[in-house]
């Protein structure tokens, strides 16, 4: 029987996997191996197990034939149906926010997308590291998740954020520079609309952005999964 001090240990390894496989330290396709994570955590290989189950039972890992446990590859009809969802509860808390941004919000909103691009450019350059941008795209919409003043809203969206690897959103744009121009666009014009006060146009914006970033993110996916296990 698992104590409650059990139970801890396995929740917060857990948390400790899922936090490399989000940021990409563990890539997708990658093996989950029991005895290497025991050892990576100094810890008994029980619950590196029941970690491992837990992360399988909420989808982010599975077990494959001959191989065991590996960082699971969504499939892209999966991605279009969780940004479907995302898109209309973004466009929820954009159409909320206008009302809720102050001045300095808006300058906060207008500075993170200035940054991310000009250090999307430094990457693309080979003059920064990709992953000194992972998360720059996501406090954008987090600044607005915050605003819309509704604390379940926002935590839905963190939660639906969490189905997929981070780093993985970030490389899309990263890899596409078309994509990764028109991303910034969409993001001052959406800004522009916030300022504007006009609920309605940033709703929309929010809206097809999202729309738009899930076709690019189911397709990488769909270029991945015909080659991630092979080779």
């Amino acid at each position: 029987m698992t104590t409650p001090e059990g139970n801890a240990l396995v929740d917060d390894l857990a948390a400790r996997i899922r936090a490399k496989i989000m940021s990409g330290e563990i890539p997708i396709g990658a093996p989950l191996r029991q005895a290497e994570l025991a050892e990576n955590f100094g810890i008994s290989r029980t619950p590196v197990r029941e970690a491992l189950r837990q992360l399988q039972s909420g989808g982010l890992i599975e077990v494959m034939p001959n191989r065991g446990a590996v960082v699971r590859v969504p499939v892209p009809w999966e991605v279009r149906e969780v940004y479907e969802i995302r898109a209309e509860l973004e466009a929820l808390a954009a159409r909320r926010a206008v009302s809720r941004l102050d001045a300095s919000k808006i300058a906060e909103l207008r500075a993170v997308n200035d940054r991310m691009y000009q250090r999307s450019l430094a990457v693309a350059a080979g003059e920064a590291s990709a992953d000194e941008n992972a998360g720059a795209n996501d406090a954008f919409h987090t600044l607005i998740y915050e605003a819309s003043g509704n604390t379940r809203l926002a935590r839905m969206l963190a939660e639906i954020n969490d189905a997929f690897p981070r780093n993985v959103s970030a490389r899309v744009l990263q890899d596409n520079p078309r994509h990764r121009d028109e991303n910034f666009a969409e993001h001052r014009e959406l800004v522009d609309a916030l300022e504007a006060g006009d609920a309605d146009r940033a709703a929309d914006l929010m809206r097809d952005h999202v729309m738009s970033a899930g076709v690019h993110l189911a397709q990488w996916y769909e270029r991945r999964s015909s080659t991630v296990f092979t080779g």
